[in-house]
Parts: C-alpha cells; sequence; structure tokens
C-alpha cells in the first residue's frame, strides 16, 4: 500500500507541476505584415513560413532563457523542410534548432528570471535583415522596436545580400566583437550608425544595459515583422536600389 500511495503522490505531484508550467507559460504572437514571405524561426520553436498577414502562435515554458525569435528571407525548402535561407539561416532546415546565421533582427528574452521578471531585447548584434517590433500584449510594461530603414542606408562595409551585417561578422576583430572580455571595447561609429537609428536596440556585444527591458513573469508578447511605418521593400530589392 506504501508504494501505491508514494506513486499516487508522485503522479499528482507530476500532474500539479505540469499544471503549473503550462498556467505560467507565455504566448509569444508572430507576425508577417510585410509585403513579402517572411520564415520566422524561433529558439526554441522550430520554425514557420509566414505569407504577408499571417501569425504563428508559439508557447514557450517559464523559465526559459537564452531564447530568440528571428526572420529569414528568401528560403527555398522542399518538402522534407530541408533548404537554405538568404538571410537567418538555421542549419538548412525549416524547423531551427539552433540558431540563425547574420544578418538577423534579433528578438531575445528570458523568461521569469530575476525577482520574476522577464528580460527582452532586440539585438543587432547579428546585424539587421527585417524591421521588427516587440511588444507585450499583456503586463503593463513597454514595447521596443527597430523599424529604421537599415537595409537601405547600410554602409558599404556592411552590405549584404538581404540585409545589412554587424562589423563584428565582418571584421572580427576585438573592436567590434569584444573578445577580450568586459570593457575591452566600446561605441565605433558602425555601432552608432545602428544605435542613431534603432535607439532601443543593442547595437554592439557591450552595449548600453539599458537596451534590455522588463516585464512581469506571465507576460504575453506579440513579434511582428514589418510593422507600421517600417521601409516595405523586399530585402533584396533594398540591396539593389542602394546600390544604383
Amino acid at each position: 500500500m506504501g508504494s501505491l500511495a508514494n506513486l499516487q503522490l508522485s503522479i499528482q505531484f507530476l500532474l500539479f507541476t505540469l499544471f503549473f508550467i503550462s498556467s505560467h507559460a507565455a504566448i509569444f504572437e508572430i507576425r508577417n505584415e510585410c509585403p513579402y514571405t517572411v520564415w520566422a524561426a524561433a529558439s526554441p520553436g522550430g520554425g514557420r513560413r509566414l505569407d504577408h498577414g499571417q501569425s504563428w502562435t508559439l508557447s514557450v515554458a517559464a523559465g526559459t532563457a537564452m531564447a530568440r525569435i528571428w526572420g529569414r528571407t528568401n528560403c527555398n525548402f522542399d518538402g522534407s523542410g530541408r533548404g537554405n535561407c538568404q538571410t537567418g539561416d538555421c542549419g538548412g532546415v525549416l524547423e531551427c534548432k539552433g540558431w540563425g546565421v547574420p544578418p538577423n533582427t534579433l528578438a531575445e528574452y528570458a523568461l521569469n528570471q530575476f525577482g520574476n521578471l522577464d528580460f527582452i531585447d532586440i539585438s543587432l548584434v547579428d546585424g539587421f535583415n527585417i524591421p521588427m517590433d516587440f511588444s507585450p500584449t499583456s503586463g503593463g510594461c513597454r514595447g521596443i522596436k527597430c523599424t529604421a530603414d537599415i537595409n537601405g542606408q547600410c554602409p558599404n562595409e556592411l552590405k549584404t545580400p538581404g540585409g545589412c551585417n554587424n562589423p563584428c561578422t565582418v571584421f572580427k576583430t576585438n573592436e567590434y566583437c569584444c573578445t577580450n572580455g568586459p570593457g575591452s571595447c566600446g561605441p565605433t561609429n558602425f555601432s552608432r550608425f545602428f544605435k542613431d537609428r534603432c535607439r532601443d536596440a543593442y547595437s554592439y556585444p557591450q552595449d548600453d544595459p539599458k537596451s534590455t527591458f522588463t516585464c512581469p513573469g506571465g507576460t504575453n508578447y506579440r513579434v511582428v515583422f514589418c510593422p507600421v511605418g517600417s521601409p516595405r521593400f523586399p530585402p533584396e530589392m533594398v540591396v539593389r536600389m542602394s546600390d544604383e
């Protein structure tokens, strides 16, 4: 009887734990308002093709950290979900298991961390490919966005098909990558290019920590590609226009 009682207690504890986790999961709506197709990617979460106006909903467990959402452009996948993307590619698969290849505009988050707070940011440390808005749909905290014409205004040294590289990706030196530890680098003309256009976003690895924002644990979120007021051209068209 004792073992049966222990089994019942174990099952009750498991059910309680599952209920607690599911009841505190954050809901992310990922929406594409670009006039072109975006292949949304999430780690954790996988990937999904989103034509204009389509959305994808993710439920992310409380306590998830070092997570990110981004968009991929100019992708071509076969029926088995294998292929490649011009920007943001994640190992040649539709369902991402890891992170994307720069350049890609990143929505980063960590849920239910210190003080039961969520920490969110938009990062351009991997460069920029798609305008983005990352905002709470509950919780009463502020949203963040990066909607400037970065692809169209990208410095020649950072231009790449479909996007604008961060200088670390191009030059791979401590000046831009901060590889020698805290305090080993500071803002540069290239990082200022990003920061001047997207004040909310991280522009280099040791950027102002004020670029991280907090929301109460249990907040739900929406990530929008090409929100209202952002450039509407496909990334490959922006590159062609800027070269003319």
